[in-house]
């Protein structure tokens, strides 16, 4: 019978943020990118990094998840190739987390075997860091026996400022992004811990805090922190490769091979009831009942945003306008389709065309059907049709409790 081998190397994924800002409502680190999920892609760079003991720190509801994840992952033919496929499984350990992250580590920390001598500390949420970088920190701290933080330069230009006021500028040579994993000599990680008196951002400030030695390799610009829907669109153009560089100060397409249109489908749904007069598909319509929503309540163009988005596979309208970004607070079309345009932009997308069915009563539309699909698709950049029925009376538009849009989208690579 096969023995599994024992690493010396334990890599510790904390998998519990929230994700509140990403606005997905599920935890962060079970968020899809693709097809697998925001963990997944994050155990693909743990598996192929030298041969470790992996505890993965999750939220109580989701340690099955967690663990299924991680299965599936240890079982692809390329990871951990030293390994036979059915002794993979016997490195993952899943733990529930704490309510802090630096209780989540020390969780993590307790789950490691004996004979571990180096720690690495990663975040789920950079999902994408190649394994080059895991072992790039093991390496230096072999080598230095102190603690390992991964960094980038500062490339933006800094202002200290004081409210909306420039105080002065900021020096940013002596300054470097740090990322994760970082690294650890056992020993020195528990010491910390067990001395800590207050919560760290990371793992190397808590050990440089307790008096402990840290230095740098090189990070890498895939390593970055998926935190914001913005971060997510990223890393799933990086992972389909046909989107844009990992780096967010560069802004060049980097599409891979020829890559089809695609067709998205999106509807909405308001009712009357709203404050002030309405407005529908672009246009203002003076004495018409306003629809009720957190934007201005236009069905048609808000349709068009959830067809756009689902062709390109950005999520959905709640994820990038939802009641959490208050600047979209009774916001009109043109600052929902001029958004929606530059994510797919960002993505490696433009806008083919797009074809909306009104289904409302009231306001009467034909008259100013020219007018909207003018107004629509100068904010889209591509040419916008619609179509409006009455529906002869039946369901609750017929009945003039509001309206219903339904718009079919076309995306094709920029």
């Amino acid at each position: 019978m096969s023995i599994t081998p024992s690493p010396r190397i334990g890599i510790i994924v904390v998998a519990g943020g929230s994700g509140t800002r990403l606005g997905a409502g599920t935890p962060k680190a079970f968020v899809g990118i693709d097809e697998h999920s925001i963990l997944n892609h994050a155990l693909r760079g743990v598996f192929r990094a030298p041969l470790a003991q992996v505890v993965i720190v999750a939220p109580a509801d989701r340690v099955g998840d967690a663990l299924t994840e991680a299965f599936a992952v240890a079982d692809q033919t390329d990871a951990v190739a030293s390994l036979p496929s059915g002794r993979r499984r016997d490195l993952v350990h899943v733990v529930i987390g704490a309510a802090t992250r630096q209780g989540s580590v020390a969780a993590g920390i307790r789950a490691l075997w004996a004979d571990i001598d180096i720690v690495l500390v990663h975040d789920a949420a950079r999902a994408l860091t190649p394994p080059e970088v895991f072992e790039r920190v093991v390496a230096a701290v072999d080598e230095t026996r102190a603690g390992v933080v991964p960094v980038l330069p500062v490339i933006d230009t800094l202002k200290r400022v004081a409210g909306s006021d420039v105080v002065e500028a900021v020096d940013r040579a002596p300054l470097a992004a740090a990322q994760t994993p970082q690294g650890f000599p056992r020993e020195l990680l528990e010491a910390a811990y067990r001395r800590a008196t207050a919560d760290f951002t990371d793992d190397t400030a808590l050990v440089a805090a307790a008096g402990g030695r840290i230095t740098t390799v090189a990070g890498d610009a895939a390593a970055f922190k998926i935190t914001t829907p913005a971060d997510l669109e990223r890393a799933r153009a990086l992972v389909r490769g046909a989107g844009v560089d990992p780096s967010p100060h560069l802004h060049t397409p980097l599409l891979a091979g020829p890559i089809a249109p695609r067709v998205g489908i999106g509807t909405d749904v308001h009712a009357f009831g709203g404050d002030g007069d309405l407005w529908l598909a672009g246009l203002h319509w003076p004495g018409e009942p306003a629809l009720s929503g957190h934007s201005d309540g236009d069905a048609v163009a808000h349709a068009i945003v959830d067809a756009l988005l689902s062709a390109a596979g950005l999520g959905d309208i709640g994820t990038h306008f939802g009641v959490d970004r208050p600047e979209f607070a009774g916001a009109h079309a043109d600052a929902f389709l001029t958004r929606t345009r530059e994510l797919l932009g960002n993505a490696g997308w433009a806008v083919g065309n797009v074809s909306v069915q009104l289904q409302a009563n009231r306001p009467r539309f034909s008259a100013r059907r020219a007018e909207a699909e003018a107004v629509l698709s100068d904010a889209l950049g591509a040419p916008v049709s619609i179509a409006a029925t009455t529906t002869d009376g039946l369901g609750f538009s017929g009945r003039g409790e509001g309206v219903a849009a339904f718009a079919v989208a076309l995306v094709v690579p920029a």
